[in-house]
């Protein structure tokens, strides 16, 4: 522990992968890996830059003196011209053709794009490590009939599986939303400071072609299919609120199963994984409180409210730039994707141990069947003579009544009160046979079948394990 604050998404939710990729090591790194390339495209296309150098800023791109960083940028108050001036103390035979060319955001928006490009990659596979963990709990509850609720009031069944394709079928939307984004990140290249690439047109005496080339070379050697077409001095930040966005959409997904099982919990129907020393309350020993659920509930709260930064910065942007987005983007890029990420682990977790109290979910079923069954005694009294308003009076009459006995605490007794009218046509012993929760559950199984095997190829992707909660 640390006598100064420390974020709660570093010290307690987030992996080990999402900490380094955001840490200051790699930001720097890739900006340094900027600088480098830069050199090296400049050299390649005739600009006064020897291999030496290039081999140089190569070799230097990890020893990185962050104190002396900080004392420079406290005394120039400018992040990349003081890490131009320590890069260049590292490696002095290059120090006078770091930046050659570039402005600021040439480090920082290229840094960001390939930061959040590999953070959504990693995102995709633990969103589908979610989905592998959904599918197989899915397909072996596909059958399993439990009570269906809408307005959360007892309704008509379905099967424990056949909901948890619900969950699942949100998550895959999701998977489409962040594939998409993926494919749309564009690199922003070496544009200058009002994106108009002048610097390098005068560096290459008015050879647009060289500019084109230098581009093109950036863009293929950090991985990226695309440039933006146009820009000003920054990346059009309309795509860091569609990454956002992206982030908040898994973050509903994950809130609304997440709510659903703390709801089914409540009922002890299904359960979220406890362990065998895990402390539900200080002061109630007996609990078994629903709490990563409630935590990827809570997270998820934040991480949907954080997409607001995205949206509000894109709509303030000044013609080619302001710096009201700077501050704001250091905090609320990173951190929605550490919070992401601590929502999937939860969210893996949870669904890789998840527990069914099957006799909880049938006595369920079995005390609101009689109601769910009565269309269908309904048309079977028919069937043996009795008239069907009157049939229909009758199960008004008597699901009233046993509506009432509940009530008062007492179990359902509407197959008794049926058959003791001697309207209804059908016995106790005959009304009690068509109590098979398995006539009542529809096409749910054949729907859970087939929506699996429309994702099979996605799910192939998945890789198997889970993530550890560290609390």
């Amino acid at each position: 522990m640390t006598a100064q604050y420390e974020s709660p998404l570093s010290s307690r939710y987030a992996s080990r992968y999402m900490l380094e990729l955001f840490s200051p090591q790699t930001r720097i790194v890739t900006w340094r890996k900027l600088w480098t390339e830069l050199a090296r495209a400049e050299s390649e296309l005739g600009l006064p830059i020897t291999a030496e150098q290039v081999t140089a800023l190569e070799a230097h791109q990890e020893d990185i003196d962050f104190e002396k960083a900080a004392a420079r940028e406290k005394e120039v108050r400018h992040d990349v011209m003081a890490h131009v001036y320590t890069y260049g103390q590292a490696a002095p035979e290059a120090a006078g053709i770091i930046h050659l060319g570039a402005t600021s955001c040439y480090v920082t928006d290229n840094a960001d794009l390939i930061l959040y490009r590999d953070a959504l990659r990693y995102l995709r596979g633990e969103l589908l490590k979610v989905m592998k963990h959904l599918a197989a709990f899915a397909e072996e509850y596909s059958a399993t009939p439990t009570l269906g609720y809408t307005h959360y009031q007892p309704a008509q069944l379905v099967t424990v599986g056949k909901r948890a394709t619900l969950w699942l079928q949100d998550l895959a939307s999701d998977l489409e939303e962040l594939d998409f984004v993926l494919s749309a990140i564009p690199f922003l290249g070496c544009r200058g400071a009002t994106g108009t690439e002048a610097s390098l047109l005068e560096l290459f005496d008015g050879d647009h072609e060289k500019c084109e080339e230098l581009n093109r070379r950036l863009r293929e050697r950090f991985g990226f299919e695309r440039l933006f077409d146009v820009s000003g001095q920054t990346y059009p930040r309309k795509l860091d609120s569609r990454i956002l966005s992206c982030l908040s959409a898994i973050a509903q997904s994950c809130y609304r199963m997440a709510n659903d099982l703390r709801l089914l919990q409540h009922d002890r129907q299904v359960e979220e994984p406890f362990e065998k020393n895990q402390i539900g309350s200080s002061a109630m020993p007996y609990k078994r409180n629903p709490m990563r659920c409630e935590r990827i509930c809570s997270l998820a709260r934040y991480l949907m409210a954080d997409t607001m930064n995205a949206a509000m910065t894109a709509s303030t942007q000044w013609l080619e730039r302001t710096l009201d987005d700077s501050a704001n983007r250091r905090i609320a890029l990173p951190e929605g994707f550490l919070c992401a990420d601590a929502i999937l682990r939860l969210a893996q977790n949870v669904t890789d141990g998840l527990h069914v109290n099957g006799k909880i979910v049938e006595r369920t079923v079995m005390e609101y069947l009689p109601f769910i069954a009565t269309e269908n005694l309904m048309m079977e009294a028919v069937k043996q003579g009795a008239d069907r308003q009157e049939t229909h009076e009758v199960i008004r009459r008597c699901s009233m009544e046993a509506t009432a006995r509940m009530k008062n605490g007492e179990s359902c007794n509407l197959p008794e009160l049926l058959a003791a009218d001697p309207e209804f046509h059908l016995t106790e012993e005959e009304i009690r046979a068509s109590l098979r929760p398995e006539k009542y559950i529809g096409r749910c199984a054949e729907q859970v079948r087939a929506y699996l095997e429309k994702l099979a190829p996605v799910l192939a992707e998945a890789e198997s394990g889970t993530a550890e909660i560290n609390v």
